[in-house]
């Protein structure tokens, strides 16, 4: 039975069409993924189905359960929101109240579409919350989002979305920036809410190997356009349109072997961070945090390394210590013989995972990229800079805007070229590339080998994604608990692992092969089980 059906749907703002004829249907039950690049329209289609949208016209039909949402009234809306159809959104810190506790707020969206009392709707919270395999739950409705981990507040997010038994979840890129066993895990987890509660699912994601395991049929968008459809395993094994093909061959695959035998340039020996806690009131002052702990590794002249770990075993406290902007608590680095530190600025430059929050919004592009030309003493005029702009794939006259006015990808380039300007022999890059969507992902690769080949250019590449690190990295160090567990050639460390947090997470990278996808995921459950 057909739950939703959405025919000739048009999203316009403005003189802007976001969306234009869209038509699917997703059965009761069922699981459609809503594939493509950022600005396709995937998430303007998915705010058009809860009637989200206030400043944009709407045209054709969109029909859920007998009701056609494009001209329901807001009382029938607010109806069908959460009850009906649920959101999962895709950052859960923006979508979650900071004031509030988790379960207060799951709690207050179930008395709000059923007039329960305070007691079950917050008995109710408790019961979603363990439903998504949050620990404790009873005890963990009491803390608030910022004491969740990125994982766990993606299953709050979740547990929200069931607390009104809805027919339809709808999940915009429920797992962007997530590491990959964290992003199994919500993967797996949808799936499981799928089967257990009967609700359909519409999974909208940029990620083709996202969609791959978790849906049994797909629709590829873009510029508004649905370009192909199909059942999953025949869109991403067999695709007809030359547009998911694209798609498909931006997905990271492993580069050519190199061998390098360079001198170490960077040397890490003995490195321990350790991040002191907050003494509450009343209680004893808290253990520090372990960071980084007893690091040693080198940094070959020429080479790519590779660090990856999930989210929090120190990637980027690593990273930060390499460039000199944070002091290790105790052991060595030094670049070249020398403390790093002393030689950060013209020798050691970064390139940040969020460009928006690295760069000044209130200066332009150029004036950003010539800071670090100032910072050592030397002239910057506008043709060096325009220079830069060229050569990381950005016209001159972007030297005159400002970030907001950039693309994700092109504030990233910008990124790139701010590092490139002082002509440092090092670049430590913290997960370049987590956010972007695959075809912007690819070109960001491509220009970092480019620009470490016309540079001579030595790189560490930081990053949860190991499909990434396997395509751009020569060596990779895999950091769990703060601790490098396993350090080798990338080959031989993807092929013949030999630490098991090196398989778990080897295990948990997305494929767009949805058999092997799902097989991987039976395996993941007979681990649990």
């Amino acid at each position: 039975m057909t739950l939703l059906s959405v025919r000739d749907l048009r999203i316009s703002f403005g003189a802007t069409r976001a969306v234009d004829g869209l038509s699917f249907d997703l059965a009761a039950g069922g699981a459609l993924g809503l594939v493509g690049e950022s600005g396709s329209g995937k998430s303007a289609t998915a705010l058009a189905l809860l009637g989200l949208h206030r400043d944009a016209t709407l045209g054709g039909r969109i029909d859920f359960d007998g009701t056609d949402l494009t001209t329901a009234t807001e009382q029938r809306l607010r109806a069908v929101r959460g009850a009906g159809i649920a959101m999962v959104f895709q950052e859960p810190l923006t979508a979650l109240s900071p004031f509030h506790t988790v379960g207060d707020q799951i709690a207050e969206v179930y008395r709000l579409h059923t007039g329960a009392t305070r007691r079950a709707a917050r008995e109710r919270a408790v019961e979603v919350l363990g439903r998504v395999h949050i620990p404790e739950p009873a005890r963990r409705a009491g803390a608030y989002p910022h004491q969740f981990s990125g994982g766990m507040r993606q299953r709050a997010l979740i547990a929200m979305a069931l607390a009104c038994r809805p027919r339809l979840i709808v999940a915009d890129e429920p797992t962007t920036a997530l590491d990959v066993t964290v992003q199994a895990q919500i993967l797996d987890l949808l799936d499981e809410v799928r089967i257990t509660t009967g609700a359909a699912l519409l999974l909208i994601s940029h990620d083709l190997g996202v969609v791959a395991g978790a849906t049994e049929s797909v629709v590829v968008m873009r510029g508004g356009v649905a370009v192909e459809e199909g059942p999953t395993a025949t869109v991403l094994t067999t695709p007809r349109a030359a547009y998911t093909k694209a798609l498909l061959a931006a997905v990271p695959r492993p580069g050519p072997p190199r061998t390098i035998e360079g001198e170490p340039l960077l040397r890490l020996r003995g490195v321990h961070k350790h991040f002191p806690q907050r003494r509450r009131r009343s209680l004893r002052r808290p253990a520090p945090v372990r960071a980084v702990a007893d690091v040693t590794l080198d940094v070959r002249e020429g080479e790519t390394l590779g660090v990856v770990g999930e989210s929090g075993t120190g990637k980027t406290t690593l990273a930060r210590m390499m460039v000199g902007l944070i002091r290790p608590g105790a052991g060595t680095i030094t670049f070249a013989g020398t403390d790093v530190a002393r030689r950060r600025g013209r020798s050691v430059q970064m390139v940040f995972q969020d460009p928006m929050s690295s760069l000044n919004p209130r200066r332009t592009v150029g004036e950003s990229i010539a800071d670090p030309l100032r910072l050592v003493g030397e002239p910057a005029p506008r043709a060096t800079v325009e220079d830069l702009l060229v050569r990381v794939g950005l016209t001159p006259d972007a030297y005159d805007r400002y970030p907001h006015q950039l693309s994700g990808g092109m504030r990233q380039r910008v990124g790139i070229a701010r590092a490139l300007a002082p002509r440092p022999r090092l670049i430590v890059c913290d997960e370049p590339v987590s956010s972007l969507d695959v075809t912007t992902q690819a070109q960001v690769l491509a220009l970092l080998e480019d620009v470490r080949r016309e540079f001579g250019l030595t790189l560490v590449f930081v990053s949860h994604d190991l499909a990434v690190v396997r395509r751009i990295c020569d060596r990779v160090a895999v950091l769990h608990a703060g601790t490098v567990v396993e350090l080798g050639d990338v080959a031989e460390v993807y092929e013949r692992p030999q630490h098991p947090y090196t398989r778990e997470l080897l295990a948990a990278v997305p494929v767009t092969d949805p058999q092997e996808a799902r097989r991987r995921r039976e395996e993941r459950r007979a681990l649990v089980k």
